[in-house]
């Protein structure tokens, strides 16, 4: 069997894995929630929300495949199975049924707050071992940031 292999290795090579599988797992359930949200939007504001959470799952599958595939060219194993992501995400779940579009507003700004701040986090972490990674994990960020900042103005 071919092994793929990078140029990091030892607390590098863990510190980056760490950092792209917790933005791959957020990333795949911060689509995941949009999507549920999208569906279940409710209210006089519903027709802009439910174009806005279609941009963010965008935002957020786009960049998702972007990390998986910086960690396999690392020698890393992004792991996107649906056990794995439920078992390890942090992201915030919206509220079963519908949603009023009042609450999807100050939900999605919440979950994107904590998004942001795993993100910032992870960009820190990658600052020394991997520039390469950091600059992803920065533009992840820039991304997800600007969805914040549409969500917010809407409170």
């Amino acid at each position: 069997m071919a092994r793929i292999t990078g140029p990091l290795s030892g607390d590098a090579q863990k510190v980056v894995a760490d950092a792209l599988q917790g933005a791959l797992v957020d990333l795949i359930d911060l689509s995941l929630v949009a999507k549920q949200a999208h569906w279940n939007i409710v209210g006089p504001h519903f027709r802009p929300l439910h174009l806005q959470l279609d941009e963010l799952v965008d935002v957020a599958r786009q960049h998702t495949d972007t990390v998986a595939e910086r960690a396999v060219a690392l020698g890393i194993n992004p792991d996107g199975r649906s056990g794995t992501v439920a078992g390890a995400t942090k992201v915030q779940q919206p509220e079963h049924g519908w949603i009023d579009d009042g609450k999807v507003v100050a939900t999605f700004t919440d979950i994107l707050e904590g998004v942001i701040r795993r993100m910032r986090e992870r960009v820190a972490a990658t600052d020394e071992p991997d520039p390469v990674t950091q600059d992803i994990l920065i533009a992840v960020t820039q991304d997800v940031e600007k969805q914040h900042w549409m969500f917010q103005a809407q409170r």
